[in-house]
C-alpha cells in the first residue's frame, strides 16, 4: 500500500529550473546546485513564486535553509495579484518569529502561532524540513518532526489557489529551498 501512496507524490521543483512556477514581483528566484534560492532584489519588496497549478487537499514537504534574515513563508490555497497575495502563509522566519504558525495576509493577520517552546525545533542557518497537511478546513504544520500548529478554519476550507513561496520585504533576505514534494490527498 505504501508504494501506491508514494506514486501520488509529485515533485514541484525539478532542481534545474523554474518550470511549473511563476515569479510575481521583482525579487530574485533562481536555481543553483539543485536548490531554489530566493533573494531580495534592488527594490526589497515582497515577492512570490507561485505554482501554476492549484492544489486543494495535500501534504507538502520541503526543506529550507535560511541565510541572512530568512523571513519567508509557504502560502497555501493562495492567489497573487501583482505582489498582493490572498491566502494563508505557513511562516518561515528567524528564531522567535513563529515559524510554523499560520498568517492571513491582507486579512485577519495571525490565526495561530506555535507555543514559544516549540521555536527550538528551528535550526537557523541549517537545513530544516517543513511538512504542511491541508485537508478541508484543517491545516497542520510540522517543523523537523515537531507538530507546530493545528488549525480548523472555514475560510481556509473554502479557499482555492496555488502554493507560493514568499520573500518578505525589507531587503537582505536569502532562503534556499529543495525537495519540494506534494502528495495529493483528494481529486
Amino acid at each position: 500500500m505504501a508504494s501506491c501512496q508514494s506514486s501520488d507524490t509529485i515533485s514541484l521543483f525539478n532542481g534545474e529550473n523554474l518550470d511549473g512556477w511563476t515569479n510575481n514581483g521583482e525579487e530574485k528566484w533562481y536555481v543553483e546546485n539543485g536548490e531554489l534560492i530566493c533573494e531580495s532584489g534592488p527594490k526589497a519588496q515582497y515577492g512570490y513564486l507561485t505554482t501554476n497549478e492549484y492544489y486543494d487537499d495535500f501534504e507538502l514537504t520541503l526543506d529550507f535553509k535560511q541565510e541572512a534574515n530568512g523571513n519567508s513563508g509557504v502560502f497555501i490555497r493562495s492567489t497573487v495579484d501583482g505582489t498582493k497575495v490572498s491566502g494563508w502563509q505557513v511562516e518561515v522566519a528567524p528564531p522567535g518569529s513563529h515559524t510554523g504558525g499560520i498568517y492571513e495576509s491582507y486579512g485577519r493577520g495571525w490565526l495561530i502561532q506555535p507555543e514559544p517552546e516549540k521555536d527550538s525545533a528551528l535550526k537557523m542557518g541549517e537545513w530544516n524540513t517543513m511538512k504542511i497537511r491541508v485537508v478541508g478546513n484543517e491545516v497542520t504544520s510540522w517543523l523537523n518532526g515537531t507538530e507546530m500548529v493545528h488549525l480548523v478554519d472555514e475560510k481556509i476550507g473554502a479557499g482555492k489557489g496555488s502554493i507560493a513561496l514568499q520573500i518578505h520585504d525589507g531587503g537582505g533576505i536569502k532562503v534556499r529551498w529543495k525537495n519540494i514534494q506534494l502528495k495529493k490527498l483528494s481529486e
